[in-house]
């Protein structure tokens, strides 16, 4: 029965009033709880993506909605369940469908996509002002100087020298080794 309920069940996402994000799944999450339909409605998400922050020369790390308005709901489509969603406090409604009262769902892909569940969190061994060696792309075997690494872009800026002058190279971070 679960495994059955577990295949039907697909993700949909609904736009709420701006600020609502938060509200609108823990309101939601209430009504599941209170109406004992955990089987049906199985998981509720706001997007979000940690940030560093620099304020007054302090750095500190920021919660934001990766795409503000809208909540992924991961259920199993009923007339319940749809009302349920629909008229939760905050709600305005799911997006795309056919109509209003069948909406479209999107894939597991595109979720893990909008949750960042599929990016690669590359480890490096080095930091920014380290001294490094390009090991692939145009600028191979070249040497230069870590400015800025970008772990969630997968982007490391580095300075190398070329006829002279000090020129700034954007790669992957795959690209560079520590020397």
């Amino acid at each position: 029965m679960l495994e059955k309920i577990n295949e039907e069940a697909k993700w949909y996402v609904v736009y709420t009033y701006p600020g609502y994000e938060n509200k609108v799944a823990s309101n939601l999450q209430k009504t599941v709880e209170n109406r004992h339909l955990e089987n049906l409605i199985l998981e509720i998400h706001v997007p979000t993506e940690t940030v560093v922050e620099v304020k007054d020369n302090k750095k500190r790390e920021v919660e934001r909605k990766t795409f503000p308005g809208y909540v992924l709901i991961r259920m199993v489509l009923t007339d319940e369940t749809w009302y349920i969603v629909r008229n939760t406090r905050g709600c305005r409604g799911f997006v795309g469908g056919e109509s209003p009262t069948k909406p479209s769902s999107i894939s597991d892909e595109e979720v893990a996509a909008l949750l960042g569940t599929n990016r690669k969190n590359i480890e490096v061994n080095y930091s920014e002002g380290n001294s490094v060696r390009i090991v692939s792309g145009s600028f191979e075997d070249f040497v230069g100087t870590v400015d800025r690494i970008d772990k969630v872009k997968n982007i490391v800026n580095v300075t190398v020298s070329m006829f002279g002058r000090d020129t700034p190279v954007e790669l992957e971070l795959s690209q560079v080794e520590p020397i």
